[in-house]
């Protein structure tokens, strides 16, 4: 399932591309991709709903520093023998009675956990906003390296497509020295083969660089990807000079901008106010409380006259029994943990182990740091001697393929030899082609860990 449907995606932009081939094609720039993708990565755009959900948090911490308020209401039929809740006597009557109230809380101390609570989720809104910038760092990398995989594969298939040219034109002047009787007519058939490798060879070209631009595309979140296209751009300078630094210093500048030692620190500080809290259970707590109530009866009243026998009115009016049934009740409440079935020692001992974890991932975030520097530093300096290395292997393979061109010409190379000089050289130009992305890629990695950016990451 999962291979027809990349198959699907494959064939629904090799059908793009031809339906657009006469059509202007927009060519983006590596600044434009970031920035795009930075606007309408999905995964970025569910790190910035985290983002959303703890400011949310922070709220919520806040409204526990006020007062909790409710109201109620009720209204009751009551048939039968009932007790009149005004004088106490019990009839045989059909009643009607309704309820309003209020009640009203605050903690007055809890412990200092609401505090607590408020500026861990405080941190928690840093934290996640150190996580959202996290993802758009890794999607801006993962963006360059797609952007120089479709540049390598253009400049692959551009040398391709020229072996192909010169091969069809060298079949030409070739079947014109076999007609005067030059070369032998076996010569041909070496080269018809190589023609024909040429062409595969050029497929293969044309769908990994079909491929690397759908990759792109769908990490930038394209929904119209027919005609996208990036510029050419085949600067393999270090224009930031970031191989003059010396290892240490790259890492001591990444330990005062890497994004990742400074989430892990702030979860450190999490996990403290998280022990703070747990602590906070073992303390009492005060809360203050008031409720209101008051109530009214639509039935006859009953009463008792000077001589305390009763009698039957018709029911007060309704805003005067509210007024006169009206009442209060307000106090402090203080509860004291005595024992608890050792939760919330379990509970505090549980934090401090994740304390203890936290303290752990961040130590192991700063010498994960410095070996990935270190391996950056590495890893440029040796992509930059294989890119030399190549390119003083091109200039060899490309006089050795003149050279072997004139013996060719004049007769003196059979065309097996000739065709073995032309696969060298191409596979050279091919491999000087790989190792200068991969030296630039590396080289946007050093500058990253150097808090350099592809494109600077606006704050939002």
């Amino acid at each position: 399932m999962k291979i027809n449907k990349i198959n699907s995606l494959v064939f629904a932009m090799l059908f793009g591309f031809g339906l657009s081939g006469q059509a202007q094609t927009k060519q983006w720039t590596l600044e434009e991709c970031v920035r795009y993708a930075l606007d309408n990565n999905i995964t970025i755009k569910n790190s910035e709903l985290d983002v959303q959900n703890a400011e949310i948090n922070k709220k919520d911490a806040f409204g526990r520093y006020l007062p909790s308020v409710n109201g109620n209401a009720s209204h009751s039929w009551n048939i039968g023998l009932n007790q009149d809740v005004t004088t106490g006597v019990l009839r045989n009557q059909t009643t009607q009675y309704s309820s309003v109230g209020l009640n009203a809380g605050v903690d007055i101390y809890k412990g200092l956990q609401n505090q607590n609570t408020y500026r861990r989720t405080k941190l928690a809104i840093i934290a996640s906003q150190y996580q959202l910038l996290k993802m758009q760092e890794d999607v801006s990398l993962n963006v360059a390296n797609a952007f120089l995989q479709i540049l390598g594969y253009k400049e692959d298939l551009k040398i391709k497509t020229e072996q192909l040219s010169i091969d069809e034109k060298r079949l030409k002047r070739s079947e014109e020295m076999v007609s005067a009787g030059t070369i032998p007519r076996g010569d041909l058939f070496d080269l018809k083969a190589t023609i024909a490798t040429d062409k595969q060879n050029i497929a293969v070209s044309e769908n990994n660089l079909l491929i690397s631009k759908l990759s792109l595309a769908q990490l930038l979140q394209l929904k119209e990807f027919a005609d996208f296209d990036v510029v050419d751009d085949t600067n393999a300078k270090d224009e930031n000079n970031i191989m003059a630094q010396s290892p240490i210093d790259i890492y001591n500048k990444a330990k005062e901008t890497r994004t990742e030692l400074k989430l892990a620190q702030t979860n450190l500080e999490i996990a403290e106010k998280n022990v703070a809290i747990a602590k906070g259970a073992f303390q009492p707590t005060l809360t203050g409380f008031y409720g209101f109530n008051t109530r009214a009866s639509y039935s006859d009243q009953v009463k008792l006259d000077d001589q305390n026998q009763p009698y039957t009115t018709g029911p007060d009016p309704i805003f005067q029994q509210f007024s006169d049934n009206k009442g209060h009740n307000f106090g402090l409440q203080l509860n004291v943990p005595i024992f608890n079935g050792f939760s919330v020692r379990n509970n505090v001992e549980r934090n401090k182990v994740s304390l203890e974890k936290s303290k752990i991932d961040l130590e192991q975030k700063s010498l994960d740091l410095q070996r990935n520097v270190y391996t950056a530093f590495t890893n440029a300096k040796g992509a930059l001697n294989t890119y030399e290395a190549a390119t003083v292997t091109l200039e060899a393979r490309q006089q050795a393929y003149n050279y072997a061109k004139e013996k060719y010409d004049v007769g003196l190379m059979n065309s097996f030899d000739f065709t073995q000089a032309q696969t060298l050289l191409t596979n050279a130009q091919s491999e000087v082609i790989r190792t200068k992305y991969d030296y630039i890629f590396k080289i946007k990695i050093l500058e990253f860990y150097f808090g350099i950016p592809i494109v600077p990451i606006p704050a939002k």
